[in-house]
């Protein structure tokens, strides 16, 4: 296959959802081996290539920063539309620290670039396929990227809330699987979590409208749970974001046992740091 961008812009407008300030994120194409580059426009600073070694927080969202400059969080949401609409080049413009939060999903992310439209270049496309087995594990928790012939994912989460319990996801990623099985999958959180960043000056964005809030056994907002299982789907949604930031589509099976941001950093780390499991390709293994 041949690598894409954008046909034409895209923009989409809303609110960080920890600073709580307005956010205009635009994505523009860009030319073939450029990658995916994030720039903030309101202030001066280096241009940030979307790669996991640029990752400088994990805490809350994936932060990315360029050297000492100025830092961008929540990129995961919009990465993963990217990702699974199978765009591998764009200049991501972001005129504040977060992009928007939106509806707490991505997407409104993959309804902009869809009507942007995917442009193909004349350049093949580079896959990075996994040849051996990268682990990470921390405590109870667990990534992996093992071989396959194409780009899965099996995801579990486990949480004690009855709300939640166990839940457990397998799917085969290309755009329309995305599309119908990830992209409107919205992010969550606990109604304890919740007051606590309100404390420590933080979530400030975040409501009912944008995030499934959890209060022990039951979902405080349950006519915007998309499907029972959404909170798993969210969390392969952020996998998906936090694997993109490898640089190049993977031909893999991603596993992971109650995995997060930082671990999905950390597995990504692994892999770049093991150049005996994977290589770059231009076939494509799935066709």
């Amino acid at each position: 296959m041949l690598q894409t961008t954008l046909a034409g812009e895209a923009r989409v407008s809303g609110l960080g959802i920890h600073g709580g300030l307005p956010a205009t994120l635009t994505l523009r194409p860009a030319p073939a081996d450029h990658g995916v580059v994030f720039r903030r426009t309101d202030v001066a600073g280096a241009p940030i290539p979307a790669l996991a070694t640029r990752v400088c927080d994990t805490r809350l969202a994936t932060v990315i920063r360029e050297g000492d400059g100025p830092t961008i969080s929540t990129v995961e949401h919009v990465m993963a539309a990217l990702a699974g609409l199978g765009v591998d080049n764009a200049v991501v413009e972001v005129d504040g620290p977060e992009v928007p939060i939106m509806d707490g999903c991505a997407g409104e992310f993959s309804a902009a670039i869809e009507a942007a439209g995917v442009a193909q270049l004349p350049d093949a496309r580079r896959y990075a396929e996994i040849v051996a087995p990268i682990e990470v594990v921390d405590g109870g928790k667990r990534a992996a990227l093992v071989p396959a012939r194409r780009f899965e994912m099996s995801v579990e989460i486990v949480f004690d809330s009855p709300a939640i319990g166990r839940q457990q996801l397998d799917l085969a990623i290309a755009p329309a699987s995305f599309r119908s099985e990830l992209a409107a999958a919205r992010t969550f959180g606990f109604l304890h979590e919740v007051e606590q960043l309100r404390a420590a000056g933080l979530g400030r964005g975040a409501d009912l409208s944008n995030t499934v809030v959890v209060d022990g056994d039951h979902v405080m907002n349950p006519e915007t749970l998309r499907r029972p299982d959404d909170f798993v789907r969210h969390k392969a949604l952020d996998a998906l974001g936090d694997l993109a930031l490898f640089g190049h589509p993977i031909l893999g099976r991603y596993e992971a046992s109650c995995s997060g941001h930082a671990l999905n950093n950390a597995l990504v780390r692994a892999a770049l740091a093991r150049s005996d499991a994977w290589r770059l390709v231009t076939t494509n293994a799935q066709a």
